[in-house]
């Protein structure tokens, strides 16, 4: 199993690239089921999910093709003919972005038959808020042996109103509503910038959609799509994964191939912690000059903190003089990576969704567990500042959504190094 080792105290200098964003791909790669077309897709990470996913439609009947060489960040999809549409628990378990293959399904073939996804450690993800909405376009959904049915002639349009945001839940029913008879309004929708990438996808195929990023969003649905090349959206927690380290370690940094309007929250709140941005067009300079202040968050729905960055921004928040408030307001376990920066020599007490960091503290090198995505992050950020050597166990959580991420920060100056093969030998 993968470990990574980090020597930490070595501020980060240079520039850094930041990849196609995994949580805009996996639902992109998703909608190719609705034509029969070929279907080209730009900026794809070279990630584990993405992996995973062309795996789960290859299932199906589809051909998948991931690029390589000077075609690697591109992925040619066809689903000309779904021969299986079925996602199988043996694919879903390891990634819950398989669901969003119902809605495209059903659409497409009208039946799907979908294996109920396991949460992920950070908490249960319930997909009912997806069923509910299909159940309203007409779908016959059952369940049974761990798996979800749904079946119907045709799709119709049908007035949906999520009882809570959800960000998957939008983007399956919006697969869903581009081939439903009539029209379908959806309200209380998902703003991310990833629902509005694959809103963009699904135009480029002859989708009728409007206000794709707001709260409400209408279609009008059409009888066919078509094939689209289409160039996936950078990734934004990558690129604030980046700002941190290069705040966190002290150095001058330049975050490359990002777009800084995705990341209105994240660079407000580093900015009150007093780390000096200097934001362009698609790239963002991140320098800590003094002392680090420490400032209250609370994650929330686009265009707030996002959740996926709290971990990294609790890592930040170790080295700001003061006390921070960190509340988690999206997910119900997602402080797994408190013990271990604690191990590290971090002075943080939760209580509920709430942690208290009492700052500036010495982080020391430990063996530590990686136990989610973005938990992982957080602790190679802490890394990257401890005294002496520290090994991160698990790093296969990592490579789930962060490509290479050893060999970019290697390339700006960190000591890091990966042991272990990442994949075996074909």
């Amino acid at each position: 199993m993968d470990k990574f080792v980090v020597r930490g105290g070595n501020p980060l200098l240079g520039t850094i690239k930041v990849s196609g964003a995994k949580n805009s791909a996996l639902p992109c790669m998703a909608a190719a089921i609705l034509t029969e077309d070929e279907v080209i897709l730009e900026n794809i990470p070279q990630v584990r999910d993405i992996e995973t996913e062309r795996k789960l439609l290859e299932a199906m009947g589809a051909t998948c093709e991931l690029g390589y060489g000077r075609a690697q960040h591109r992925t040619t999809i066809q689903c000309a003919v779904l021969s299986d549409p079925e996602a199988k628990y043996e694919i879903v378990k390891t990634m819950r972005a398989s669901s969003l293959v119902l809605g495209p399904l059903v659409a497409r073939t009208g039946m799907a038959r979908v294996a109920v996804p396991g949460g992920c450690a950070i908490g249960g993800r319930p997909i009912d808020l997806h069923l509910k909405g299909l159940e309203l376009m007409g779908a016959n959904i059952t369940q049974e042996h761990g798996y979800i049915e749904a079946r119907t002639e045709r799709l119709k349009g049908a007035h949906i109103l999520f009882d809570k945001i959800t960000v998957t839940g939008t983007e399956d029913l919006l697969m869903a509503a581009v081939l439903a008879d009539g029209e379908t309004v959806m309200e209380n929708c998902a703003q991310e910038p990833e629902v509005t990438d694959l809103a963009a996808m699904l135009a480029g195929m002859g989708a009728q959609i409007q206000g794709a990023g707001s709260s409400t969003i209408r279609v009008q649905g059409v009888s066919k799509l078509h094939g689209v090349k289409h160039r996936i959206n950078p990734d934004r927690i990558e690129a604030g994964t980046f700002l941190v380290a290069g705040a966190i370690s002290g150095g001058d940094l330049n975050v490359d191939c990002c777009n800084p309007q995705h990341l209105a929250a994240v660079i407000a709140k580093l900015e009150e912690c007093g780390v000096r941005l200097d934001v362009g067009k698609d790239s963002i300079r991140v320098r800590s000059e003094g002392k680090l202040k420490a400032a209250d968050m609370a994650t929330v729905e686009y265009p707030g903190f996002p959740t996926d960055m709290q971990a990294q921004f609790m890592a930040l928040a170790t080295q700001c003089e003061g006390t921070s408030v960190v509340t988690e307001n999206i997910f119900e376990n997602r402080f797994m990576h408190v013990s271990e920066l604690s191990r590290m020599g971090a002075n943080i007490k939760v209580d509920g969704r709430t942690a208290t960091v009492r700052g500036k503290t010495p982080l020391q090198s430990a063996a530590v567990m990686c136990s989610d995505l973005r938990a992982s992050a957080s602790l190679v950020l802490a890394a990257l500042i401890a005294d002496g050597e520290t090994i991160l166990d698990r790093v296969y959580h990592i490579d789930r959504g962060y490509e290479r991420i050893e060999e970019k920060l290697r390339g700006v100056g960190a000591q890091i190094r990966r042991m272990g093969e990442v994949f075996g030998k074909r």
